[in-house]
Formats: structure tokens, sequence, C-alpha cells
């Protein structure tokens, strides 16, 4: 019999959404208690705060959802930084604030996001991380319900909700900008829920755009979930597709069309499902074509490229033949270079073509990087990796930033970037990285005007900024900058022979499907690759013997796992793809361990089968 494993206490620096009170497991008895760790740069920690949410809703008077909330950046480590995220993504259940991790590990945590489940009597019943996790939650919740109410140990009753503060402020959480042929500047107003179109001096409301409430209506009262990027077609591209405007329309997963003379909007791209399937590089129906949190996008190659943060990966969309698909990555999270279809990215959230067209510059956020794409290929101008950031000027070699989301490329060569966690405008020029302006509130984006002036979109300033006369001739502030890594804890791992033993749990009712060949497939890389001897590319097994170095004393290893599966005694069976990628730090000692054990729990949303 297994082993019942009782909840450790929740303790951390501070709690949000509790009216001030300090929330101890006691309290919680009788209740289905839900953690969610999660950081808020991470794209798929997002995404599982949008997926709770009916969960939320459905169980409100037994279920209990705590955020834990276990920073990546330095940034995230701020309290001020938090309280704001908290808003910026409507969480209104009760977050921990753990900047030291301590739950992380009691609670042994590996990824984000990790969930974790209590039960009405204090004990862990189940873990899992990842997203996609929602019905198998669902089941889980109904089956403690039946449990806990024959034990007489449930205690219903709707817990409290924190209740979002009304603000005064005409933008709130301005995500991205778009400078319009008349000198006015439309803005993605992203918690309004809406479009701003301001005038000329980027202050004085013109129109808003939106009812403010989140969905997907079209027309000329839309509705929009958290809009983002903005992308103005050619003229003549414009006349064919009927709209002047793309959209990124990044929590419902689609892209919009607007068309500036009406205000309406219309959907382009996307069905609205979150993208779950498997990579390839075909042209697909735009409208029936799934996508993952489009965050910018630009006109580049004839077409629009999207930064598709939700999947790590670059797309297109072509508005005159209504099709898309994939431009640029495999979906692995980490920072690799070569031929599009097979670099590594990493949260791609900014995008600018050059003035003449032949380079596309990107933010890639989670990697800390500035890169570009030229005749087919990708670079990268700065950033080192996942864990390696900071704020250091210098060559761009020896550059660091932290998460960056905003790009701007300029006509004398140069690049600006919206280095939003460091609260700064870095320019790269010449192979070198200086900072233009300091102490802004995360800036996310960079437009320039007709006129010439650079405006920055101030998203935790809730304002549009314009950069004073002179300022992009100043050299960097400070080159001796501020280093970081991660401070989330590295896995010890002895040199030698590791075994990785990958674990898959189908979700309730379902199996693993080979009708079409080997249900399951394991890849694995390392940053360095000098730390793996042996034991990294693709295999269908799930176990497997890898050769750790003993001269690299770190590192980072890159597991990515995918499970096929089926309904089981179901007249027509759905078809599931369940797809995990890990980025797990490790430290090489001869006392570390020679296993490690991950976990791939089976999703419940039907894949496309492709």
């Amino acid at each position: 019999m297994k082993a019942r494993v009782r909840a450790p206490e929740l303790r951390g620096r501070g709690w949000l959404n509790t009216d001030g009170r300090d929330l101890r497991l006691a309290d919680l008895r009788g209740k289905i208690v839900l953690l969610d760790f999660w950081t808020f740069c991470c794209i798929n920690c997002l995404h599982v705060l949008d997926e709770l949410r009916p969960l939320e809703q459905q169980y409100a008077d037994v279920l209990v959802t705590i955020g834990v909330h276990s920073p990546k950046f330095e940034h995230e480590k701020d309290a001020a930084a938090l309280a704001a995220a908290v808003e910026r993504y409507g969480v209104d259940h009760p977050v921990l604030d753990d900047p030291e991790m301590l739950m992380w590990q009691q609670y042994a945590a590996k990824a984000w996001p990790t969930l974790t489940v209590i039960d009405p009597e204090g004990y862990v019943v189940a873990n899992m991380a990842g997203e996609g996790h929602a019905e198998g939650l669902a089941r889980l919740v109904e089956e403690l319900v039946r449990l806990h109410e024959d034990r007489g140990t449930l205690r219903r009753g709707e817990g409290a909700h924190a209740v979002q503060n009304p603000d005064l402020t005409l933008l709130r959480f301005p995500s991205k900008a778009l400078a319009l042929p008349d000198g006015h500047f439309l803005v993605s107003d992203a918690t309004h829920q809406s479009l701003v179109e301001l005038a000329a001096d980027n202050e004085t409301l013109v129109r808003r755009i939106g009812t403010g409430r989140r969905g997907r209506q079209d027309g000329t009262e839309p509705e929009f979930s958290e809009p983002g990027g903005l992308c103005l077609l050619p003229p003549h591209e414009a006349e064919i597709a009927g709209y002047d405007v793309v959209i990124a329309d990044t929590v419902n997963h689609l892209l919009r069309g607007l068309k500036l003379s009406t205000g309406e909007v219309t959907t382009v791209a996307g069905s609205g499902r979150q993208w779950r399937g498997t990579v390839d590089f075909d042209a697909h129906d735009s409208l029936a074509v799934d996508l993952s949190s489009p965050w910018d996008v630009a006109w580049y190659d004839g077409r629009v490229v999207v930064a598709m943060a939700g999947i790590h990966q670059l797309w297109w969309f072509d508005p005159v033949k209504r099709t898309a698909g994939a431009y640029a990555g495999t979906t692995v999270e980490a920072l690799k270079d070569g031929p599009l279809q097979e670099v590594w990215m990493a949260q791609p959230s900014g995008l600018s073509a050059s003035p003449d067209g032949r380079r596309l510059w990107i933010a890639d956020s989670e990697s800390s990087a500035v890169r570009w794409i030229e005749d087919g290929e990708m670079y990268t101008a700065a950033g080192q990796g996942l864990f390696d950031f900071g704020h250091v000027d210098g060559p761009a070699a020896e550059a660091l930033l932290q998460h960056p989301l905003g790009v701007l490329a300029l006509p004398d060569g140069s690049v600006l970037v919206a280095d939003t966690y460091n609260g700064a405008v870095r320019r790269i020029h010449d192979d070198q990285v200086t900072t233009v302006v300091d102490a802004l509130q995360e800036p996310s984006d960079l437009v320039l005007s007709p006129d010439g002036d650079v405006i920055v979109v101030e998203s935790g300033a809730h304002r549009l900024v314009r950069l004073a006369a002179g300022t992009l001739a100043a050299s960097g502030i400070d080159a001796s900058g501020v280093r970081h890594r991660t401070e989330r804890p590295p896995t010890l791992l002895a040199p030698g022979e590791i075994e990785l033993d990958l674990i898959f749990e189908p979700a309730p009712g379902q199996k693993l499907d080979e009708s079409f060949g080997p249900s399951t497939r394991l890849e694995v890389s390392a940053s360095p690759p000098e730390l793996l001897l042996a034991g990294a590319g693709v295999t269908t097994d799930l176990r497997r013997t890898l050769v750790i170095s003993p001269d690299v004393p770190s590192g980072v290893l890159q597991v990515v796992a995918q499970a096929a599966t089926c309904d089981i005694d179901a007249e027509f069976p759905a078809c599931h793809l369940t797809r995990q990628d890990w980025g797990v730090p490790v430290r090489i000692t001869p006392d570390g361990t020679t296993r490690l054990p991950l976990i791939l729990r089976g999703m419940d949303t039907a894949g496309d089968g492709s």
C-alpha cells in the first residue's frame, strides 16, 4: 500500500488576494486544495491560469486554488512586480509569494508549472507538471468529493475570491503598439481587453475598439482576450484581404483583422483551440489551424510572421491566400541557431523587420536573447541561454539581458530592445550592447513614429512614453552591470551512467495507441552539448541510459517526451497527444544521483491526428 504523504505547511514572504491574512493548511481542512507552482514570465504557467478558471468556477464550493509564485527571473522576486502580474493576468485566487522557492523544494517541484492536489484531510494525492490537465483534474476532484462526502470529511461553502479594484488609467498594462500612417498610434490595451487609438501626442484618446469583455466576438463591438502584437499590412494586401491590421489575440489563440475605417474586427486565423499537435511546415487553412498564444506579428518575407510564444516557434500567415503554417523552430525550448526548421527558441515575444526587409529581429524572452533571421538561417545577437540573464553592457557575446519582450530595427542598422525585466531600453550595434535609458516600468514594445521619434510602451506604468531628443545618440550608461543565474535548485547528478526514466501515466479512460506506429517519442539534448557523452538524440523508448561527462561541472538537460493515446471502449475513440518538455538544470558531483525520473501525465485534449 502506498504511504500517504502529509502536505508541508505553506510558508513564504507574504500573501496576495487574502485580505491581509496568512493562510494555513489547517484553515483549509475539509477542502480540496490545488497548489499551482507558477512564475509570471512563463507562457505555460499563463496557459494553466486560463485552464483552471472554469474548474475554479465549477467546483467553487469544494476547491481552493492557491498560486505558489516560484520566480525564475530576478525581477520576478520583486513583491510589487508580482502584485502587478496578479492584476495583469486577472488572478483572483490566493497567491503565496515564495521568492526563495522553499515551497518548490518541499513539494519537490521540477518544472514550471507544477500542480499539486491536497485532499480534505491534508494529504498530497497528486502531482503533475505542464499544462493540459484540466479534464483529469476535474475527474480527480469528482472522485475526492465522493470519497470524502462518504467519510464526512468534506466541507462545502464557497471561498472568497479577490475583487479587482476598478482602475482610473486610460491604458492598463498595454502590451504592443503600432504607428499608423496618419501619425496616430494603435495600442493593444491588454488588461482592458481592447484596442485604443491615441493621437500623435501618444496620450489623447481618439477611440476605443472593443467592449472590454473577454471573448472572441467579431464585428463592430468586438471582444478580445489580452490582445498583443499589431501588424500593418501593405496597401495591396490590405485591399485584397479587406482589413488593414493583423492583431495577435494572445489568450484566444487567434489572429484578428481590423479595418481601420470602420473599426470592424474579423477572425482571420486560428480555430480558437490551443495547439497540441505535431510539428510540420505545411500550409494549412488559416481558420482551421490551431495556434498557441500568438504574442507579436510583423510583415516579413512577403507575409505576416507570428511569434508563437506558446510553443516556442515562429509561424507565418498569408492574408491573401488565407493560409498559415510553421516558419521556424521545433517547439524545443532552448537556444540553438541554424536553419529555420532546426532552431530552438524560448517564448519569442517581439518581432521587427529591418527597414530594408533583409532581416527579421526577434526578442526571444525566456532565453533573454535577441536573435535575427536572414536568408533562411537564424542567428543570436546577444543572449546566452535559459538560465543566464542580467544587465551587462559591452561586447554582444558577453552582454546580458533579462526577459526582453520587444525589438525595433532602426534605419541606421542598429536595433533597440525593450529589456523588460531590467526596466531598460538597450541598443545593439556593431556587436556592442549599450543601455540607452533605464528606470522604466516593464517596457514591452518600441515604435518608430513617422517623424522619427521612438515611443516606448511602458506597460507597468500604463502609458506610452516618448524618448527625449538626443537619447539615441547616448552611449552605454554603465558597462559593469550585474549578472544573475536562475535560483532554481539544480538536480545533482553523478558523472558517468545515468538512467533517465520517463514514466508515462495515461489520462483516465485512455491507453497508448500504436495504430500508426510507435506511440512514444523521447528526445534528449544538453547545453552545453559536451555535458552528454552519450544518450543524445531521438528514440521511441521512454527509458534511456545517459553518460554524463565528469569534465563539465553544470549545464541543462533538455528532455522532450510525447505519447499518443486513444479512448478505451469508445465506439468512436478520440486520439490524444501528450507532449511535455523539461529544461533540467544539473550540477555534476560524485555524490549525485544516478537516476533521473520524470513523469509524463496524459492530457485530455484530443489531438488532430497529424
